[in-house]
């Protein structure tokens, strides 16, 4: 049980590589940028891959009416997410270190699983809901617009996860290394369950298998 609790009290601390590192990135290539232009998402807030590559985005989406990016200030989710992650690496420290002491069982472990990934997918959801947002909510009043083969506005959503082609430009979006490792850290934690429950359970054996020596020893 000690080597499961130390795992769960480990796999946690992989989640403050969000606070360094980005959560997602989103890259833009076309013909006249040699250097495609970058977006790396963090979890409060975005950044651009080179100097002004947010400037050049900016600019871009000017012309077909998209809103800029947002600064940190405006969105919630920026100062709200990283008060999350702290607080689930502490709450996964904490079940980790009342595991090592046989408080609680490794069913937490898996619990602290669960709580993480429903709170990952909600993220990801909101993430995709602002991503729709800033790709069909346009200006009306934009210099360049587009319409589809059947004649409705066209739009710009980058994809949540892969590739797509947006004009002329090929748009990419995955995870990133503070994404890998935040995965990491949550499989750890998986493993720690598996490896505490199987020692958990050998715990009663072992107790009754000590009772029929002490009976037989009578």
């Amino acid at each position: 049980m000690k080597k499961a609790s130390f795992l769960m009290m480990i796999g946690p601390l992989f989640l403050l590589g969000l606070y360094f590192f980005p959560l997602w990135n989103i890259m833009l290539g076309a013909p006249q940028y040699p250097e495609p232009l970058g977006m790396n998402i963090h979890i409060d807030g975005i950044q651009g891959v080179n100097e002004f590559d947010i400037q050049n985005i900016d600019g871009l989406n000017h012309y077909i009416g998209m809103k800029t990016l947002p600064k940190s200030e405006d969105m919630w989710e920026f100062s709200t997410f990283p008060l999350i992650i702290g607080g689930m690496v502490a709450l996964g420290v904490l079940v980790g270190l009342l595991g090592y002491f046989k408080i609680l069982s490794p069913n937490w472990f898996v619990g602290w699983f669960i709580l993480m990934s429903i709170l990952g997918v909600l993220g990801m959801y909101d993430f995709n809901a602002w991503m729709v947002d800033y790709g069909t909510n346009l200006d009306p009043n934009a210099i360049m617009k587009l319409a589809n083969p059947d004649g409705t506005p066209m739009t710009y959503k980058p994809p949540l996860f892969g590739h797509v082609k947006m004009l002329n430009f090929d748009v990419t979006s995955l995870p990133s290394s503070g994404a890998w490792m935040m995965f990491t850290g949550m499989m750890l934690t998986v493993l720690a369950f598996l490896l505490g429950r199987k020692t958990w359970k050998s715990k009663p054996k072992q107790a009754k298998l000590q009772t029929m020596k002490v009976k037989v020893k009578k």
